[in-house]
């Protein structure tokens, strides 16, 4: 489950090895901190450096960044439709979850303020960034529908 919603995040077809070099993560980033996010394939809790960048949140294991420093993954947040608090939903505190039209993501930060914080800046990133009409779709506004143009 957790390699799908990873896909989807990406775009759909994973990442390829360079995805992200253009964004310089290391600098000026509109958002970084320590979050808890599930692994990809194991279920457990891990603590990451989150930084939120140009449309994309990028995670490490550590806080220093230099231009070597290589992400642990990417998500593309275009891909990403909403953001909000989960608590209710793991039962447990400042957690918030990031959702795609296929799945959802959940984190869980340290502090009230730095959930409400991250929703609030991945909230502007995805509304900037957002592809809710793609490159290769035409919306259609007569017949209200999407049509493919390939």
């Amino acid at each position: 489950m957790a390699g799908t919603l990873y896909g989807s995040l990406m775009g759909g077809g994973g990442t390829r090895k360079d995805e992200g070099n253009e964004v310089q993560f290391w600098e000026n980033p509109e958002r970084a901190g320590w979050l808890m996010k599930q692994g990809e394939y194991l279920p457990t809790w891990r603590r990451r450096w989150f930084v939120l960048k140009e449309g994309k949140i990028f995670w490490f294991k550590e806080s220093v960044l230099s231009r070597n420093s290589k992400p642990r993954g990417i998500i593309l947040v275009g891909n990403c439709l909403t953001v909000k608090g989960a608590e209710d939903v793991l039962n447990r505190p400042f957690a918030f979850e990031l959702s795609t039209s296929k799945e959802t993501m959940y984190f869980i930060a340290d502090t009230d303020k730095e959930k409400e914080d991250w929703i609030n800046s991945i909230g502007r990133s995805i509304v900037r960034h957002s592809k809710s009409v793609t490159e290769d779709e035409v919306l259609d506004y007569d017949s209200n529908s999407v049509s493919n143009t390939k």
